[in-house]
């Protein structure tokens, strides 16, 4: 299985769900292609408190970003757990309109693509077949080719054109993943739902992780 992640921000709301899955990701000894649109920054600016790295910055920069996004406020106050692994993975960092990216072609091998969050716009683009941008390019890439492409959409309600676009994605062998947490793990913080949806994700890409406790498991078997 290719050690290549496509992880696409755009501008929904949940800055904190791409964060904290780059983070899982360059721990599990994966190389992460990652692609930010603009609208992502303004929410990331609201969210977190501060702007993510621009399209030059090194990928070093954008690791020590991540890290320090969750030891100031406002997420340092919503309880996440240190991750005790180290960063054994690479980073990638592409320009929106740098079609000579590798992941603008089918040749090039991934595990599979991510964009978290999705907002309702890039969705409607990618069903339509829009392509006018690195990150609609990559998604069409990996629909066509049959590989995983995982959207996890944030928004409500959802009109009966979403809604439409969510169906025609799914039927063309998208996953849609919407960013909706679940209680049965009894969630002590807000840490708690970001990484329940991050397990989600991570599930479906075959990487491990302890984020969360399964449904059933034993508390020593939460990995799976």
């Amino acid at each position: 299985m290719s050690d290549n992640v496509v992880l696409a921000i755009t501008g929904a709301s949940g800055t904190a769900y791409a964060l904290r899955l780059t983070q899982i990701l360059l721990r599990s000894d994966l190389h992460v292609h990652l692609i930010v649109s603009e609208a992502a920054r303004m929410v990331s600016l609201r969210e977190v408190g501060t702007d993510l790295p621009g399209d030059s910055a090194q990928p070093a920069q954008w690791q020590q970003f991540i890290d320090a996004a969750f030891q100031q406020p406002p997420a340092s106050e919503w309880g996440f757990r240190e991750l005790s692994a180290p960063v054994t993975g690479r980073l990638s960092v592409h320009r929106k309109r740098d079609y000579s990216a590798g992941i603008a072609s089918g040749s090039f091998l991934t595990r599979g693509m991510v964009i978290c969050p999705c907002s309702m716009g890039t969705l409607s683009s990618i069903s339509c077949g829009a392509s006018t941008n690195l990150i609609q390019r990559a998604a069409d890439v990996h629909l066509k080719e049959r590989r995983k492409l995982i959207l996890v959409p944030r928004e409500t309600p959802l009109s009966s054109i979403a809604l439409e676009n969510m169906t025609r994605l799914s039927q063309a062998g998208a996953l849609v993943l919407p960013s909706m947490p679940g209680f049965y793990h009894q969630p002590q913080n807000l840490a708690d739902l970001v990484d329940f949806v991050v397990a989600r994700v991570c599930d479906q890409l075959c990487v491990p992780h302890d984020l969360m406790e399964r449904w059933g498991a034993e508390p020593d078997d939460l990995s799976g």
